[in-house]
């Protein structure tokens, strides 16, 4: 299983407004797709900013095919839609993890 995790800088002025649109329309559109699953969402309290707040958010997917699948599919029109919508004032990068069975 791997996890598709994505952190989010979002200019303070917009953080509410991010965040109601990642709960309402991001999160359920991707789940609605079936590839990716069971999605985590948390504040980065490490490197606070002033200006602005981090967040991540996980989800579940199976491969890294199934990822390029949705990416093809979905991922860059909701990529389009945020930069659309929010502009400079949300800035995100990926990162595909593979997770690791503790023995």
């Amino acid at each position: 299983m791997l996890i598709f995790n994505t952190t989010y800088q979002v200019s303070e002025a917009q953080a509410r407004n991010f965040l109601i649109w990642l709960t309402q329309s991001y999160i359920p559109s991707v789940l609605q797709h079936g590839a990716l699953s069971d999605p985590h969402l948390a504040e980065v309290l490490s490197h606070k900013d002033e200006n602005s707040r981090s967040y991540t958010l996980q989800f579940d997917v199976k491969d890294s095919a199934t990822l390029h699948k949705w990416h093809t599919d979905q991922g860059v029109k909701m990529s389009q839609q945020l930069v659309e919508m929010f502009q400079q004032e949300v800035v995100g990068f990926a990162t595909l993890m593979e997770r690791m069975e503790l023995n």
